[in-house]
């Protein structure tokens, strides 16, 4: 699935799409990704990063998202899915 593979039918909302995407996006060149540049990236606050990234985590989005760590901001590690 590409970078800009159609997520709109996956039941995820607007903002997690946004996140969706800019995972997609740099999951290939990163791995740990923080809750607030993530934002940064994608125009939300860090709380509203992770108040979304469980429903990342439970879907079906070729991803898999773990809670990483939290110094400074929640850290997630993204890689992708087998």
């Amino acid at each position: 699935m590409s970078a800009t593979a159609d997520t709109s039918g996956l039941g995820l909302s607007e903002k997690q799409r946004r996140i969706l995407e800019h995972l997609r996006e740099h999951a290939d060149e990163q791995t740990y990704f923080k809750s607030r540049l993530i934002g940064e990236a994608v125009g939300l606050s860090a709380k509203e990063v992770g108040t979304n990234m469980p429903a990342i985590q439970g879907g079906d989005v070729e991803l898999d998202v773990e809670k990483w760590g939290y110094s400074s901001s929640t850290t997630w590690m993204v890689t992708r899915a087998d």
